[in-house]
């Protein structure tokens, strides 16, 4: 235990068992926080692989059970279409419990390691043991998804999770805070709400692993508090996410799968499609198309069309309304900021050098870069940060191959936008700016495991006998065997082992039955 922690008494926790954050001494309120769930975790509660299935079915009944009630506070917040909120941020999640749950037993199960030359006599085992003590933030575009995803492989790995949502989904975050403990142990994983303040006193504590999905800016701010008990981090941002659109692609069906990932949750989204790359008569082409598209998508009425979002705050909005000073605007542009309200948004005659292309957009605002040519696009992405993703429009397979050798990204996407978030298989994470570390299925588990290594010998005699040349004094003829164990120190394979295995027991069967023979017959 360290040392500040075992001067500071127990927590106490309210008949819900929540955690509420003391406004007068907040900072004590973290320090207890994170001292009582240490306490919980050192008792070993959370190890019991029963346990973790336990808590897990119940968050899949929280999302369940509650499901109107979360679709209510996300519309408050975000005036989140229905449609959004269930399969964009609790099916998601949902399915992501059923499938830990089914293969939870093979994941915490210490697998075996293939024997070397040097290890022949040995048990070779790598065991995933939780980390302990570890904090996930949220954040508020998607504050259901985002905050319970890895929360999910959290649990699985068996660590005590401190859950804090953000709180600028203040609907979302109030009813976590009040229904979630309905559902799972509190003292295991309790909600800490909370602002700013809030944020900075948990980070000032000590966690054995944090979990942060934001903004880049708020990220180094995370890393940094990280870096002062060198705690590991997975860190999910954001950045400008390039889209490069050839003439070869169905430019009709193009146009639908970019302002469907670019307007889905109004464009507050991490991996929306922030700025076009093309060709002049491509840009043409695909404004033509766009046009009709939204008026498919939103009935010829976007702003009251129940399918589409809202800006999360006046801050955001005014910020993106910045953003639109002095642009080109080729379709959309109407704003009301009663409602929060920018309409889908494409701008054209854009400079690489203006506003709306030094920071992510997030939003419903798309900018047309005009390229000649793909070489062109390439150099303008790795002139750049490295996004969180890469969308690529091309019915080329060297145009493909190209992207996927020459650039750096998180994730690319051939001819659609968004949907690898959702594809089972792929773990989703950034590189550089947009991120560090990823996640999804077994890979938030092993983000949330350490890999230990265990190695177990025998007293076997023939072994001990054999292994004794590494102890002094050292010979020759120890070094020079010990120098040819090592440089050929490859596994062995397990047909090769029945067969060596085969072969002894046939030579010590001859050898047995040669002296029991040669003893008869001496008698």
């Amino acid at each position: 235990m360290h040392n500040m922690d075992s001067k500071l008494p127990r927590v106490k926790l309210n008949q819900s068992s929540v955690i509420y954050v003391d406004k007068v001494n907040s900072n004590s309120s973290a320090a207890q926080l994170v001292y009582h769930t240490r306490d919980v975790f050192k008792s070993g509660k959370t190890l019991s692989i029963s346990f973790r299935k336990k808590q897990l079915k119940g968050l899949l009944d929280f999302l369940t059970n509650e499901e109107e009630i979360i679709c209510k506070a996300l519309y408050d917040d975000l005036r989140k279409p229905r449609q959004e909120c269930l399969i964009g941020e609790i099916e998601i999640v949902k399915a992501e419990i059923k499938t830990t749950l089914k293969n939870l037993d093979s994941w915490a199960k210490p697998h075996k390691v293939k024997a070397s030359v040097v290890n022949f006599f040995d048990d070779l085992l790598i065991a995933s043991d939780p980390y302990g003590v570890v904090l996930v933030i949220g954040a508020w575009n998607y504050p259901i998804f985002v905050l319970f995803q890895p929360v999910v492989g959290a649990i699985a790995a068996g660590n005590c999770v401190v859950i804090k949502p953000s709180e600028v989904a203040q609907a979302t975050s109030n009813l976590i805070a009040k229904y979630l403990p309905k559902y799972i142990d509190t003292n295991c994983y309790p909600v800490y709400t909370g602002g700013p303040k809030e944020t900075s006193e948990l980070l000032e504590q000590r966690f054995d692993y944090i979990f942060y999905t934001g903004s880049t800016e708020v990220g180094k701010i995370v890393h940094k508090a990280a870096s002062k008990y060198l705690t590991p981090t997975t860190l999910e941002l954001g950045g400008k996410n390039p889209v490069y659109v050839d003439k070869s692609a169905n430019l009709k069906a193009t146009a639908k799968r970019i302002l469907w990932g670019k307007f889905q949750n109004c464009g507050q989204i991490c991996i929306s499609p922030d700025y076009i790359l093309c060709t002049p008569e491509v840009q043409v082409k695909l404004l033509g198309f766009m046009e009709d598209v939204i008026k498919e998508f939103f009935n010829g009425s976007v702003k009251t069309s129940k399918d589409y979002a809202r800006i999360i705050n006046s801050r955001h909005f005014n910020r993106l309304v910045g953003l639109l000073k002095n642009q080109n605007i080729a379709i959309g542009g109407h704003l009301d900021a009663d409602e929060r309200y920018i309409s889908p948004t494409i701008l054209v005659d854009v400079h690489p050098e203006d506003p709306v292309m030094q920071e992510e957009i997030f939003g419903p605002i798309l900018p047309f870069i005009n390229i000649k040519d793909e070489e062109e696009a390439i150099n303008f992405i790795n002139s750049r940060e490295k996004p969180l993703a890469l969308y690529v429009f091309t019915t080329k397979a060297k145009v493909k191959k190209t992207f996927m050798e020459r650039t750096s990204s998180g994730a690319m996407v051939v001819n659609d936008t968004v949907m690898h978030i959702i594809t089972e298989g792929l773990p989703f994470g950034g590189v550089g700016y947009s991120g560090m570390g990823s996640y999804k299925g077994k890979k938030t588990f092993d983000t949330f495991s350490h890999q230990k290594s265990v190695l177990s010998k025998s007293f076997n005699v023939i072994a001990d006998k054999i292994e004794s040349v590494r102890y002094p004094p050292n010979t020759n003829f120890t070094t020079s065997f010990l120098k040819g164990v090592l440089k050929y120190n490859t596994t062995i394979p397990t047909q090769l082992l029945a067969y060596v295995f085969s072969f002894a027991l046939g030579v010590a069967v001859t050898v047995s039955g040669y002296y029991i023979n040669k003893s008869i017959r001496e008698e």
